[in-house]
């Protein structure tokens, strides 16, 4: 049996030591095992921890990074967009680029980068109106959230604050705040949440409200997702319906704590096939639904103004409201509480519509109702086409640039 052993660190250095000059000797392990009463595994383990450390003292160490704008764009992508740690964005570094960055030199540019950040915070603001986007981020506890200002367009947080509880008061000091720092703000757009609303009605009153497209699509999503789910359960239990009625045609009894339920092969297929149909008529409403919230919307006649778009929605809208009526007795709820949340929800998505139709309606004489048409589909297919602006309106008529341009803009 090998005892404890109770080794000074000095002495253990003298062991490992020993043990590399003797290394492959053979019955020198056992030998030193007997003598200082330590396990070969031990004796094994300290071995290969010496000459870790003997590689890692004589291994030659790569220069600091020269941190160069590329290089931190990179380390800022890495942790923004991928949500990485300071060890995964090295990893990726050296394994996409080549590049071997310590993590002292990740951890600085993270820290320059907060630095400006904050910095950028404190300075003035832009003195005209912007579009702003409002926005809670909640942790796991959902016992608050972390509030942000955030320019709709170019994306600058113009204010922040570290979670704190929703409600409209603190939401209205935040808004406070930026005016005190000159922020002015010609709209909101925000998910329609109570405190935001209540504190845009108190601090600027007169600011439309928008309300964002995201979260409406989000909860169609939602919906369709449970649909299609109920569809599929329906759709894996047509084998069980089959193995069920052809017990009890051969006059066995079904199987299960409840032998009478779905034996009829007949209705079991009708109840599958009137599911997918709900759920396919909901998956077309949505789609229409996703393309008359688009910034623009081309109809047979041309661009749609707010009047012809609203129409279109409330006869969507009323589609769902049948749809929702001729669903199965279990899957009408989510139709009807969609239906019910996008009728709220419909002014305030279209409140951006408005200042589009003058822009539009001014145009229309210097382009005809086709030209701005034609500069809507451009602008539609701008990825394809450009991808910059400029490289779409360059293959415009030199005519029809001024007021493309500004189209484009709107």
């Amino acid at each position: 049996m090998v005892h404890a052993h109770a080794i000074t660190p000095a002495a253990r250095a003298q062991v490992v030591g020993n043990l590399i000059s003797h290394a492959g000797e053979y019955g020198y392990v056992s030998t030193l095992s007997r003598t200082l009463a330590v396990s070969r595994q031990k004796l094994y383990t300290w071995e290969d921890r010496g000459l870790r450390a003997l590689e890692q003292a004589f291994t030659t160490r790569p220069a600091a990074s020269a941190v160069t704008p590329d290089l931190e764009r990179a380390i800022l992508t890495c942790l923004v967009e991928g949500h990485a740690g300071y060890r995964g964005i090295q990893a990726c570094l050296r394994t996409g680029q080549g590049q071997p960055v310590s993590l002292g030199t990740i951890a600085g540019v993270v820290q320059e980068a907060q630095r400006r950040a904050l910095a950028q915070m404190a300075t003035p603001v832009p003195p005209r109106a912007r579009a702003l986007a409002l926005d809670e981020i909640y942790g796991n506890d959902r016992h608050g959230a972390c509030v942000s200002v955030v320019d709709a367009h170019s994306g600058a947080v113009w204010a922040t604050a570290d979670p704190v509880a929703v409600d409209g008061d603190t939401w209205t000091l935040v808004l406070w705040a930026a005016q005190e720092r000159g922020l002015r703000w010609a709209r909101t757009v925000s998910d329609g949440g109570r405190a935001m609303q209540q504190a845009c009605t108190t601090v600027a009153p007169q600011s439309p409200q928008q309300r964002d497209i995201w979260h409406v699509l989000h909860e169609c999503g939602a919906v369709q997702g449970r649909l299609d789910r109920r569809v599929q359960a329906l759709q894996a239990q047509t084998a069980t319906v089959a193995r069920q009625a052809e017990r009890l045609a051969t006059g066995r009894r079904p199987r299960g704590c409840r032998p009478g339920h779905r034996v009829d092969v007949r209705a079991h297929a009708a109840a599958v096939a009137h599911a997918s149909q709900v759920a396919a008529n909901l998956h077309y409403l949505l789609a229409e639904l996703h393309r008359l919230l688009a910034v623009v919307v081309l109809g047979r006649e041309g661009v749609l103004d707010s009047a012809a778009r609203r129409a279109e929605l409330t006869t969507l809208l009323a589609l769902l409201a049948e749809l929702g009526a001729g669903a199965p007795a279990a899957a009408q709820p989510d139709p009807q509480r969609l239906h019910q949340a996008l009728t709220q929800a419909l002014p305030a998505l279209l409140t951006f519509t408005a200042p589009l139709d003058a822009v539009q309606q001014e145009m229309t004489p210097q382009l005809g109702a086709a030209g701005v048409a034609l500069v809507a589909w451009a602008w539609q297919h701008r990825a394809i086409l450009g991808p910059t602006t400029e490289q779409v309106l360059a293959a415009l008529p030199s005519a029809w640039r001024p007021a493309a341009q500004v189209l484009m803009q709107a």
